[in-house]
């Protein structure tokens, strides 16, 4: 190797973290406490060959850093570190490793499985030691350029008028015919007008991606013909993944671009991320950044044997986020997301994990007290997945304020509801944001994400088409996957060209988006569940990066209809505030002054529902809630002035009879819309008048004079 850089090194600074261009050159500099030495490595521009290896000459507060006067945005680069290799102790550095950079803002290439990724040499455990280069098999690292010409300024929508549209970048673009073939998986393709005028049209204001971290494919994927097409397997934090750019070399240009026309279009983008977590496995996986760098700090690990993982996440490793700088890699990447990419929010995959202190889940962890007291971080959208696979991980509604969470309680109590095992006394508090769970500290009922399909687990189609998983494509003999769906097949396992059993199938699908956008709480829909889109069956799709997952667009066609029944229920949701009050329901009367009940429950005679109507079960399940709009409607004690609505649900299989009920001065109520017949016209029913409620069915009425 030549020297072309080293001899000019300057001692840089320890901050920020990362390859960062200043114009001029780079300053490199990297958190590890326990290495005696670091090296970063140069390449040249195809990424093949090492052009020099230069020392950091300082270590400053457990940060290695110097400054490289001509490095500039494009030069390809990767760390050698170097320490003692003593797992038993927790340690296993490994200079013969090249690792990359836990800050780095882009990576460039895939990494290819090789035996030399390991630290040890395999098939001799992970106590031996490996002399192997790993550099020809890895990605590397690229210093970029960072500046980016923002076109105008976005605003969050708030918390009460979200709608969030789950997808996936490429599983979105993949198959759609109006966007170009080379654009097709990409953020640019996701970016495109075809894809932003098809989600702009249903009614949601926030698209959350799967993550788009860089993250690595599992091996016994690879071998098995699959991918890890999710995303769960985080390697970098600030890097958004190269493989669903068109241009891989201005990926970051890209993701940003994609990030400003959403803007343009009015939609929030928030990110799925996943810090619980990294690509390296237990002791027993290879070393790619982390576990090189300083996998005593970076990770759990266990207190009387340090060889060990612990395993919160059921991946074989959890990130250590009470260490300190693991903690401020976490916020740092946060903050870059927000600042420089211009995110409006994140999803935490096991976020419970995040919270965990050596005692286990603690509300008041360092790492949630580091993001509540942050000031760029209270402002945009935080939404924790409130469980892991740990002692005590599973824990909705016990997040701090400020936060929202993925409610699996709304989804499982919709489920059960609508398959007809569910009593209307389970299904009563989820249509009021959970306050059961969520109404303490004064969080408001947005907190409560509600949903009743997620990227894990049945599409809306395959929950009334399958009772069973279907999971053989994935190479596990149907093992993998929940075995608990609490889905209904209408009476046929599978597609079926039964009249009656697709009838009914639709009109489930129609009850359970109905129930979703009508419902207190922020809403969540699946990409492609708007026009009933399958997987098959398979209900843990995670390595199906194919036709199994991709959005299938000529099913969009033939789903037309429920795809207008989706557009008109979010027009309904904007039209009428009091369907996203951030006040809860709770059935009271708040003020004396006031004296009205915001919310009453309806039996099917018309009359208030009464004990012994809930706890009866032979009672059919039907009832009614109504949401009287002149209920106070913030903290201020004055009446409120939003309309005065009734749904009515019946989950019971044959038509019943309810009673309209009265409500003031109303003389009769209009319906706006019903599941059992999306096509009926709007029509007047007088109070007192009986109405006849089809058997599972929802249907929505405002009060008339």
């Amino acid at each position: 190797m030549t020297q072309l850089f080293g001899t000019r090194i300057r001692e840089g600074h320890p901050h920020p973290r990362g390859a960062i261009w200043d114009g001029a050159g780079t300053n490199f500099a990297l958190f590890s406490a326990h290495a005696t030495k670091v090296e970063v490595c140069l390449f040249d521009p195809s990424g093949v060959e090492e052009l020099e290896r230069i020392e950091l000459p300082e270590f400053t507060d457990e940060i290695w850093h110097g400054y490289l006067p001509d490095v500039s945005p494009g030069m390809l680069y990767g760390y050698r570190v170097h320490g003692p290799y003593e797992p038993e102790a927790g340690h296993r550095f490994n200079p013969n490793k090249l690792l990359l950079d836990p800050y780095a803002r882009a990576h460039v290439g895939a990494l290819t499985w090789d035996p030399a990724l390991f630290g040890y040499t395999l098939g001799e455990g992970d106590l031996s030691f490996d002399t192997r280069d790993s550099a020809p098999f890895m990605p590397r690292c690229m210093v970029v350029d960072a500046r980016f010409d923002w076109p105008g300024n976005r605003s969050l929508v708030p918390w009460d008028q979200t709608i969030v549209y789950e997808t996936h970048v490429k599983g979105f673009t993949k198959r759609h015919p109006g966007i170009a073939p080379a654009l097709q998986g990409t953020y640019a393709g996701l970016a495109s007008i075809q894809s932003l005028e098809h989600i702009r049209s249903l009614g949601v204001t926030t698209v959350e991606l799967l993550p788009v971290h860089t993250f690595v494919d599992d091996d016994h994927l690879l071998q098995r013909g699959l991918r890890n097409y999710w995303g769960y397997n985080s390697i970098g934090f600030f890097a958004p993944d190269p493989r669903y750019a068109a241009d891989p070399a201005g990926v970051l240009a890209e993701f940003k671009q994609m990030v400003a026309r959403f803007h343009d279009a009015g939609l929030e983008v928030i990110l799925d991320v996943v810090y619980n977590h990294t690509a390296e496995g237990n002791e027993l996986g290879p070393t790619l950044s982390f576990k090189g760098i300083d996998n005593a700090s970076y990770y759990r690990l266990m207190p009387d044997q340090p060889r060990y993982y612990i395993n919160d996440t059921g991946t074989g490793n959890t990130l250590n986020v009470s260490h300190p700088r693991v903690i401020q890699m976490v916020t740092d990447s946060l903050r870059y997301w927000v600042n420089e990419m211009h995110v409006d929010g994140f999803r935490f995959d096991l976020g419970t994990v995040l919270a965990r202190e050596v005692d286990g889940f603690n509300p008041d962890s360092g790492f949630l007290k580091a993001v509540s007291q942050d000031p760029v971080l209270e402002n945009v959208k935080l939404i924790a997945e409130p469980w892991d696979v740990g002692l005590g991980g599973y824990q909705v509604g016990g997040f701090t304020p400020g936060w929202a969470e993925w409610n699996d309680v709304y989804r499982d109590t919709a489920r059960d509801f609508w398959r007809g095992e569910a009593r209307p006394a389970a299904l009563a508090p989820r249509l009021c944001g959970s306050p059961d769970k969520f109404d303490h500290r004064g969080r408001k009922s947005w907190a409560s994400v509600n949903f009743v399909t997620a990227h894990d687990g049945f599409t809306l189609r395959d929950l009334v088409s399958y009772n069973d998983r279907h999971n053989e494509a994935n190479g596990e003999d149907n093992r993998d996957g929940s075995s608990n769906n609490r889905s209904w097949n209408c009476g046929v396992e599978g597609p079926s060209e039964d009249a009656a059993v697709t009838d009914l199938r639709e009109r489930q699908m129609r009850n359970f988006l109905a129930l979703l956008l009508l419902s207190q709480g922020t809403p969540m829909i699946v990409a492609g569940d708007e026009f009933g889109r399958s997987q098959r069956g398979n209900n843990n799709a995670y390595c199906q990066d194919n036709e199994i997952s991709w959005l299938d667009w000529q099913a969009a066609e033939e789903g037309k209809a429920l795809t207008d029944f989706v557009r008109r229920l979010t027009a309904l949701r904007r039209k009428y505030p009091i369907l996203r009050r951030s006040r809860f329901l709770i059935g009271e009367r708040i003020n004396e002054a006031i004296d009205v009940r915001e919310a009453t429950w309806i039996h099917r005679s018309g009359e208030e529902m009464m004990r012994s109507h809930w706890d009866d079960a032979g009672e059919p399940a039907c009832f009614g809630l109504l949401l009287d709009g002149r209920a106070q409607a913030s903290g201020i004690r004055k009446r409120g002035s939003d309309a005065t609505l009734l749904v009515l649900l019946n989950a019971h299989h044959e038509t019943m009879s309810f009673t309209m009920p009265p409500c003031y001065d109303g003389s009769a109520w209009k319906r706006l819309v019903a599941t059992d017949d999306p096509g009926l016209p709007e029509a007047d029913i007088g109070v007192g008048e009986a109405y006849a409620l089809a058997g599972r069915s929802l249907v929505l009425f405002e009060r008339v004079d």
